[in-house]
């Protein structure tokens, strides 16, 4: 019984292990319905390339189809790399408002903070992504060092 229970025990971990780490690398939380439309897959690809223009224009798109969080977080990161951080930081909000906890959108919201000059406000959506996913996570480690090359 106890080489059974041993046995249990290290497949539960090594399961619990690779279900958290598929979800810590996850920065969309409705991958199916981004999956299926073609202007959320053709804005993805334009980021891919730096097409900020293009990004935006397919993300619009797809906003007539789609409302969900992670449209407007890659929306308003395409319009932060295109230097219009005002429509940014529209767009980030909107995300937050449908999911709060959607940690591409905090990442990048500190990241459009760090641009403006408001470390202030880059450092609380740091703190907030360490409530999140705690200090190890992809988009905490990323925003600390857009914040820390400031210093």
């Amino acid at each position: 019984m106890t080489t059974f229970r041993s046995l249990m025990l290290v497949f539960s971990l090594i399961f619990c292990g690779a279900m958290s780490a598929a979800y810590a690398g996850t920065l969309e939380t409705n991958p199916e319905a981004n999956r299926s439309d073609p202007d959320f897959v053709a804005g993805k690809k334009a980021i891919e390339r730096k097409d900020w223009k293009a990004a935006i224009e397919h993300f619009k798109a797809a906003n007539k189809r789609l409302e969900n969080a992670d449209l407007h977080s890659h929306l308003g990161f395409a319009f932060r790399k295109s230097g219009d951080l005002d429509s940014a930081f529209t767009h980030y909000k909107v995300a937050l408002g449908i999911d709060p906890n959607h940690r591409g959108t905090h990442e990048y919201l500190g990241e459009a903070y760090v641009k403006a000059g408001n470390l202030d406000k880059a450092r609380q959506h740091l703190a907030r992504l360490e409530e999140i996913c705690g200090k190890d996570c992809e988009e905490y480690l990323d925003l600390a060092r857009a914040i820390g090359k400031v210093k």
